[in-house]
């Protein structure tokens, strides 16, 4: 399973848990980012989301980010 992505996450949230369970079943590969142990990685969630720190946040590979997508709209964009 390559990496074609990046999940910016925490560990209670439930919209995250659903879409790496997602992910791992259609065998898309991610790297998962922990924001609450990564200040630099929350701050980077803020940035994308107006100052809130909203997960998921998906980063793909062309720099582009969704915040909490679907599987539809994530297969979508890496053209599966």
């Amino acid at each position: 399973m390559s990496t074609t992505l990046t999940m910016y996450s925490t560990t209670w949230c439930g919209y995250c848990q659903r879409l790496k369970q997602q992910l791992d079943r259609e065998g898309i590969g991610y790297t998962e980012v922990d924001i609450e142990q990564d200040p630099a990685a929350a701050a980077y969630v803020e940035q994308v989301n107006g100052g809130n720190q909203t997960v998921p946040t998906v980063v793909f590979s062309d720099g582009t980010a969704a915040t909490n997508p679907s599987l539809k709209d994530v297969k979508k964009h890496l053209g599966l």
